[in-house]
Formats: C-alpha cells, sequence, structure tokens
C-alpha cells in the first residue's frame, strides 16, 4: 500500500524539490509547519537578521515562530512557501483641480447660466480661466472681460442684474479712495459683487517665486507698468510675450497670492446660484 503522506519512493512531500506555490503568510491563514507538524493561524510576519518568519498559534493559543523556507508548510495537505502578504497600497488622495477643489471625474459642463463673472482684461481672464476653469464649467458661470472699469455703471445697468442674473466684478487695484473703489461703490447691490485685489496689474497676483524672480519690481507713476516691469525685469518690452511666460508658470491655486484667491472664490460662490 501506499502511504498518503509518502510518495512510492517514501520521500515526505515537504522534501519533494519539486516547486511550491507560493501563498502569501496572510493574517489568521492556517497551514502546517512540515518538520514538526505544528499547526496554527498566521499571526504575523517579522523581519529578522535571519530572513522573514512568520509566527502561529494554535488553537490552545500557544505561539510559536517558524522561518519562511521555500517548502516549509503544509496548506490543505499541499506543501507551499509561504511568502510575506503584499501591503495594502493607500487609497489614492482625491484628484484636485488646479483651484484646489476636489475634482469630479467625468463631469461634463454644465449650460452657461445666466449669471456673469466679469474681470477687467484678457490677461485677468486667462489667469481665472487657468486656475478655476474646471469649477466655472461644472457651475455654468462664464468670465467675460471689459478692458477697464470706467464704463462699469453703464455695464451694469445693460447687464440688468436680478435675483436669478447675479454679476460679479474683479477690479484690479481696488483700494479706499481710488477710482476703482468710487466706481465700485456705485453699481455694488444684492445682485451684484464688486470685489478687488491691492495690486496694480494681475501680473502682480503671480507669486514672484512663481515666476523665477525676487520680487515684482517698482515703477513709477505715469510710466507705463508693465513696459516698465519688463525693463526692470531685464526682459523684452513685448508685453503678450511676457505675460505668456508669466501665465505658462502657473500651474495651479499654489502659484497665486492669497489676495486673488479669496476674492475669486467670493465671486464664483456669489454667482453660482444653488439649483
Amino acid at each position: 500500500m501506499r502511504s498518503r503522506q509518502y510518495g512510492p519512493d517514501l520521500t515526505p512531500p515537504w522534501k519533494n524539490q519539486a516547486p511550491a506555490p507560493e501563498v502569501p503568510a496572510e493574517r489568521d491563514l492556517v497551514v502546517e509547519e512540515a518538520a514538526t507538524g505544528f499547526c496554527g493561524a498566521v499571526v504575523r510576519c517579522e523581519r529578522t537578521a535571519e530572513g522573514f518568519t512568520v509566527t502561529l498559534e494554535d488553537r490552545f493559543g500557544k505561539h510559536r515562530v517558524f522561518p519562511m523556507v521555500a517548502r516549509g508548510f503544509l496548506l490543505e495537505g499541499r506543501v507551499v512557501t509561504l511568502v510575506r502578504p503584499v501591503a495594502a497600497a493607500a487609497p489614492a488622495a482625491p484628484a484636485r483641480t488646479a483651484s484646489g477643489s476636489l475634482a469630479v471625474p467625468g463631469a461634463r459642463a454644465r449650460v452657461a447660466r445666466e449669471s456673469r463673472i466679469y474681470v477687467e482684461g484678457r490677461h485677468d481672464a486667462e489667469l481665472v480661466e487657468r486656475v478655476w476653469g474646471d469649477d466655472l464649467r461644472i457651475e455654468g458661470v462664464v468670465v467675460e472681460y471689459l478692458q477697464g472699469i470706467d464704463d462699469l455703471p453703464a455695464i451694469v445697468a445693460e447687464f440688468s442684474p436680478g435675483p436669478e442674473r447675479r454679476l460679479g466684478v474683479l477690479v484690479d487695484h481696488l483700494l479706499p479712495g481710488t477710482k476703482e473703489h468710487r466706481i465700485a461703490a456705485q453699481v455694488t447691490g444684492d445682485s451684484v459683487l464688486v470685489v478687488g485685489h491691492p495690486y496694480i496689474d494681475i501680473w502682480q497676483a503671480v507669486k514672484p517665486s512663481s515666476v523665477g524672480i525676487p520680487a515684482w519690481p517698482a515703477v513709477p507713476r505715469g510710466e507705463d507698468w508693465k513696459e516698465g516691469t519688463c525693463r526692470r525685469l531685464g526682459w523684452p518690452v513685448d508685453t503678450p510675450a511676457a505675460w505668456k511666460h508669466i501665465l505658462s508658470k502657473v500651474n495651479s491655486y499654489k502659484d497665486l497670492e492669497p489676495e486673488l484667491l479669496g476674492r475669486v472664490e467670493e465671486l464664483i460662490d456669489f454667482t453660482a446660484l444653488p439649483e
């Protein structure tokens, strides 16, 4: 008769040198240590100076530690090699948009609503789009630029704002006592929100460190600010090219000054009416 524990050559199965399947030593996996016959559930795996070991716990609560050698264990009568279980991958962090908002995978742009956000110029609009574009499309809010705010009262009157048709306006250099501040006061109301940042131009809302400069230079009053900035930074006096370079350095809200971030978020909240 042939023994169930031995082959025809009476070699114990755990001594047979044929490759044995590798089995992760997951916690609570019940195996038998081939040499001693100790049977127990996996408690833990550890690295030691001599190699990896596995601790088994039998039904009486007794623990024994065994080296994780090839072909060293039996699993349901089969010779196996225990290996370290693969650590569970940490859950991926939620994807975020350039503005820091949680991304909505597969979200389609909402049909544009009647509410609008007006900014002073094309550069302002391009910067807002670069950082908040995904958020604005989900909310269905369109950004348009004005080429200055001198005619803002007439523009607001033509827009005809109301409870379901709000208007948000972002103004450069909005400081008490300035022309911009006086104009903003004329149009602000329940359905119109005018906010601003302290910078002479939207360029300054980009952090100097992101552009690779120590600071934005001071340009004397009366000199074109953009051209004066290019001269003092040693750039060609080509403002479209300079802006293209600056904008290319903006990858997320982290590249912008807080004074701009808070104001744009405020405008989006104001114009993104609930369903």
